[in-house]
């Protein structure tokens, strides 16, 4: 059974590895959830401690994220398989806020791209992300303990996870004064302008009732998905491991969830068109022989209908700002691509 971290205080994980009373100083990062990062020095190491709490945390709010799922992991209760590791060193209670140290991965994290400009996501290192991909996802889903008994784990809801970025949920979050809710808005208004009248019809049906797409999904088996798996989140150590970090969207759902938002939030990084990421997996997964994927077909439709209901505002932003993307196609090219894609997927599956 998972111990909660709040019966830990976090001076204890400080102290622990000879951190406690050491100063704290701002850690610089692009995160937009509203947790609070900061780096404390031992001599030469450097390690980050995060912070996330129900008040501060507007995703964790929208994810109904009552027991701060992503503690759970960073307090080293998910047990992974080679090569992947959570590289959190322990979490505890800080206040009302849960607390999470790990050590700085800031010089093996996948950055978006280079200071010259170029992509840092080779084709190689993409089939490394891949690879340990397939191996998360072929994990028994009853490896992660449960949470006070009961069959309770600590997953991120599915039609929270689906709807999270959707028009509504933005509005939401506009009057409840997050910042990222206008920018949101901003994007699905985008996408109003360049997306075909079928498309914009289909995200705004799922935004409003997501029924559809969850029943679809249901007819898929389950696997264990890290939930929010941007390139950013990957760190690329030592001896072939690879370092996956926030878990705060950890989920049971189909693989087609995790494909979907692993194709659209990596858009601009990825050196390879979605078509091609998707069949790297898929012969990743027949190699694994024990990924859960059922129906091929089906979770093939649903990645595109899941990435664009997920995404369909960062393409419009991407269209508006006149990008291309690393693959080599224009993001209006893109956009217009994924929108044929989703609704014929939906005429088939929805």
């Amino acid at each position: 059974m998972l111990r909660h971290w709040d019966e830990r205080p976090f001076a204890d994980v400080l102290a622990e590895h000879g951190l406690a009373g050491l100063p704290e100083t701002p850690f610089p990062n692009d995160g937009w959830s509203g947790a609070t990062l900061t780096q404390v020095r031992r001599g030469a190491e450097a390690f980050v401690i995060k912070r996330t709490s129900w008040a501060q945390d507007w995703i964790a709010r929208a994810t109904r994220d009552h027991a701060l799922r992503e503690g759970f992991v960073a307090s080293g209760q998910l047990p992974l398989p080679d090569p992947l590791v959570a590289p959190y060193l322990g979490a505890g209670a800080d206040g009302t806020a849960v607390a999470m140290l790990m050590p700085d991965l800031s010089d093996a994290l996948i950055t978006w791209e280079r200071p010259d400009g170029s992509p840092t996501l080779t084709a190689a290192t993409l089939d490394r992300v891949v690879d340990g991909l397939v191996r998360l996802h072929a994990m028994p889903l009853d490896d992660l303990p449960e949470v006070g008994g009961a069959g309770r784990r600590p997953w991120c809801p599915l039609p929270e996870r689906l709807t999270l970025l959707s028009r509504p949920s933005a509005e939401r979050f506009q009057t409840d004064g997050v910042a990222a809710g206008s920018r949101f808005l901003a994007g699905w208004a985008a996408f109003d302008r360049y997306a075909p009248a079928a498309a914009c019809d289909l995200v705004d049906r799922l935004a409003d009732d997501p029924t559809p797409l969850l029943g679809a999904l249901a007819r898929l088996p389950d696997a264990l998905l890290h939930g929010d798996l941007k390139v950013a989140n990957v760190a690329l150590l030592d001896a072939g491991r690879l370092a996956l970090i926030d878990w705060q969207m950890v989920s049971r759902a189909p693989v087609a969830v995790e494909l979907g938002w692993l194709l659209v939030s990596n858009t601009g990084a990825l050196p390879v068109g979605p078509l091609e990421v998707v069949r790297r997996y898929l012969a990743a997964a027949e190699r694994a022989r024990d990924v859960p994927i059922g129906d091929a077909d089906a979770q093939l439709d649903l990645t595109w209908i899941v990435g664009l209901l997920l995404r369909g505002w960062r393409k419009g932003l991407d269209t508006d700002a006149g990008l291309r993307h690393a693959w080599g196609i224009p993001a209006a090219d893109d956009l217009a691509w994924w929108c044929v894609r989703a609704v014929e997927a939906a005429d088939r599956r929805l």
